[in-house]
């Protein structure tokens, strides 16, 4: 028996913890984690507590808001930085290597929104929502796919992350496109201002990461009071900071900036907005409410939507000779992916808190949607890929 007293047991306890934390799938369980956590949380006697310290404010913005404004600005500053090194030095860097995954992320952006917008057409009040079930969840999808370990090729792990990272690429164009109201010219203007700083910084070849950093906190207070959409800071600087060449990889900032956030966004970040976010009251729904336009658009989008987009767009770019299948793998297998991109989690709660601000009722029906369709695409699409017809 392992106890705090035993030294002989602490290495192995903690070469266990730091293989786990290395794993691939580690990011996605921690998060599946705090997203059951959260759900029970708002079940119990402590929902009160929950919901009261979710809504305290701290510095002019509610404890929420710091997390989906402040702390998910560092996600989606993790996330430029591998939109960068993906386009430029990555799976990403070439029109062929971008094809079949850009294919598949436009088509299981579509047919989600037209599926949503089906079901919630007459209805003004939550059209906006469309782009909820348009984008998969990384982490969710990379750690489930992982868990399956040989049974899948890892060139389908490398179709699906390109695929996921495209995917964060158009979600961050409609957020900005989409969700940013009520701008404040001046304080747009400074925002581009502190940006052409930036840029400059870059064309003069800067390579230290604090002036960097320092200008981009700067920038996400100016985008914050902007108007638009404060997260989008963060993906703004991650464009800024240098790659540098082949020659100098060993000490890129962006690489190394990468690497140190790595740990942060996938076991503070992102666990933290999913406890944050999947928080919701299970008391007085019933079956007909599932069947309501939001949760039922949100749910058909993920599960049926992104499963047929992603499909068909991927088959018709390898049909078309545009692309080809993902090297080691077979039709049935990427079906099985195109099945775990239905898992939306992180993105599309997001997109729902953007979508509907201050409806909270809305937003509930959002996270029943969001969890009813990224389980199911969760789990169909595990049992597909660990089927016979998956076997070469």
């Amino acid at each position: 028996m392992t106890t705090l007293n035993n030294p002989k047991e602490s290495p192995r306890a903690l070469a266990i913890l730091a293989s786990f934390l290395a794993s691939e799938s580690a990011g996605g369980i921690v998060l599946m984690g705090a997203a059951l956590a959260a759900i029970i949380v708002a079940n119990s006697p402590m929902a009160s507590l929950y919901f009261a310290a979710l809504h305290s404010v701290w510095g002019g913005l509610s404890i929420e808001l710091w997390i989906n404004d402040g702390l998910m600005a560092i996600f989606f500053l993790m996330v430029g930085l591998e939109i960068k090194r993906e386009v430029l030095a990555g799976g990403l860097a070439s029109w062929g290597q971008r094809a079949l995954p850009g294919f598949a992320a436009a088509g299981g952006m579509l047919i989600p929104a037209l599926i949503y917008v089906g079901a919630n057409w007459g209805n003004a009040e939550t059209l906006s929502g469309w782009a909820i079930p348009a984008a998969t969840d990384i982490a969710f999808a990379l750690g489930v796919l992982s868990l399956l370990g040989k049974r899948v090729p890892a060139s389908l792990k490398v179709f699906l992350a390109a695929l996921a990272i495209l995917d964060d690429l158009g979600a961050v164009t409609i957020i900005a496109l989409f969700y940013s109201t009520g701008l404040n010219l001046p304080m747009l203007g400074a925002s581009f201002a502190t940006l052409a700083v930036l840029i400059v910084m870059n064309r003069m070849g800067v390579q230290r990461l604090l002036p960097y950093l320092l200008l981009g906190l700067l920038l996400w207070f100016f985008v914050l009071q902007s108007g638009v959409h404060a997260t989008l800071a963060g993906v703004a600087l991650a464009l800024c900071i240098p790659l540098g060449t082949r020659q100098e990889e060993a000490r890129s900032p962006l690489l190394f900036l990468e690497e140190k956030m790595h740990y942060w966004v996938a076991f503070a970040v992102v666990p933290v907005f999913g406890f944050a976010n999947a928080g919701v009251s299970l008391s007085g729904i019933t079956l007909g409410n599932l069947v309501d336009p939001v949760p039922l658009g949100v749910a058909l989008g993920l599960f049926v939507g992104k499963q047929i987009g992603v499909f068909v767009a991927a088959a018709l770019a390898i049909r078309s000779g545009l692309a080809t299948l993902p090297e080691g793998s077979n039709w049935t297998q990427m079906y099985g992916v195109a099945l775990l991109c239905g898992i939306g989690f992180t993105m599309s709660l997001f997109i729902g808190n953007l979508a509907f601000p201050g409806a909270a009722h809305l937003i509930d029906e959002v996270k029943v949607g969001v969890l009813m369709g990224s389980i199911l695409s969760a789990v169909v699409g595990v049992l597909l890929l660990r089927s016979r017809l998956c076997r070469p």
